[in-house]
This record gives structure tokens, sequence and C-alpha cells, in this order.
């Protein structure tokens, strides 16, 4: 197990946006390998920034991934703050994934972070120290060095569980119980 968290009621889950819980338009309904090929083709055409409607730029249009909504208020019950990080920067981009979390009843839908200009992933991370970070692989963008768990200190990576998903696998497979969360 990576970090040692342990089950307490006051626990926090970090959680990623877009690729883990959310999906562009376009990939609903179709197999995570064809959504990763998408999002790759996209990251090349990233040079044009083309918002297609559907498309991984087209914000506005992203939805939960699967059952992610009634999987996040299964853990909420159970007294966890649960924290999310867009990888999203611009104002109005914040915004529309901040309006999705709204639009489709997240909990703690107000809890989005964001990385300010010069921060990692990992600087967001060490300032809400969560007891619990999940994410995706990053498959479509590069892997790893796109993540945030890796890039963590040692001394608070410790402290932090890491829970890894395949890029637009989502999170339903995961535990519905924290204690068997900690412990996947």
């Amino acid at each position: 197990m990576n970090g040692g968290a342990e089950y307490n009621s006051n626990m926090k889950i970090l959680i990623f946006t877009e690729g883990t819980i959310l999906i562009f338009g376009n990939a609903k309904g179709v197999s995570r390998e064809e959504a990763v090929k998408q999002s790759k083709i996209a990251v090349i055409s990233d040079l044009f920034f083309r918002a297609e409607s559907g498309s991984p730029h087209d914000f506005k249009g992203y939805v939960p991934n699967g059952k992610t909504v009634e999987k996040l208020f299964q853990w909420k019950k159970q007294g966890i703050t649960i924290f999310y990080l867009t990888s999203r920067r611009i104002k109005k981009e914040i915004k529309a994934i901040k309006s999705i979390l709204k639009r489709f009843n997240f909990p703690d839908s107000d809890n989005l972070y964001f990385r300010n200009l010069r921060e990692d992933y990992k600087d967001v991370a060490q300032r809400l120290v969560p007891d619990i970070i999940i994410e995706d692989d990053c498959e479509s963008i590069g892997g790893e060095k796109e993540m945030t768990y890796p890039h963590i200190s040692g001394d608070l990576k410790k402290k932090i569980k890491s829970i890894v998903v395949k890029e637009f696998e989502g999170i339903d497979h995961l535990p519905d119980k924290i204690e068997e969360l900690i412990n996947y």
C-alpha cells in the first residue's frame, strides 16, 4: 500500500476530474481504448485547439464516467470529504468543469481545485494533504510524468494512499466501503 492512510470519518479524498471521473462527450459509449485514441489525437491537434462538440477540448460537454456520482455519494455517506482536481487553468474552463460537477450533483462540488501559475499538481495535493488520491494513469498525455502522486515529496507520500485507475476506466470498480478502499 502506498501511503499510511487509516480510516476515520474526517478523511479527505482528492480525485482527479478529467479522464478519471469525467469523460468528454464523444467518449461516452465507446471502449476505453477508443477514448484514449481520441484523446491522443486531440493532444496532437492541440496546436489548433479546436473545441468541437464532444471533443476532449469541449469542456462544457464532459459527463460523469459510469456511476461515478453514486460511488462518490457512497463514500460521502461514510463521512469522507471529497476534493476535486482539474487539469484546467483558464478561468472559463475551470468554471465549465465546476458547472458539470454541479449539474450532475457531485457531492462536495464546491471543492474544485486547480493549479495556479507556476504550480504543478503535486503542489495542490501537498497543500491539501488528502488521505487518498485517486487519479488516472494519464495514458493519452504522457503517463506518469503527468500524474500527481509520483511527484509528491517523500515525507508526504508516506501519509497519502495512491489509487491509480486506467484513463477513462472510471471508478465504478473501486470498493464502496472506505475501509476496503484504503487497502485497495
